[in-house]
């Protein structure tokens, strides 16, 4: 997973989870469209998405990473 990860453009990817359920992602990538779509395309996702969908509720059939939602940045200190 990692390698494919690092092969279609995600880097600094991690997950928060909060007590009452909800999941955070981060990753830095320079083109967010195409790191997912690079993903979308490989094996290793497929089955990370296979044994991951009983954890993840509200998605009506569809897969995890395709209802990932980009936030606004309002704030970077730099």
């Amino acid at each position: 997973m990692l390698a494919a990860l690092s092969a279609t453009g995600w880097s600094n990817y991690s997950l928060f989870l909060r007590p009452d359920g909800l999941l955070v992602g981060y990753l830095e990538t320079e083109d967010f469209a195409a790191a997912l779509a690079g993903m979308a395309e490989s094996e290793v996702n497929a089955r990370w998405q296979a044994e991951m969908a009983p954890f993840f509720e509200g998605l009506d059939g569809g897969a995890a990473d395709e209802a990932m939602t980009p936030l606004a940045e309002v704030f970077h200190l730099d």
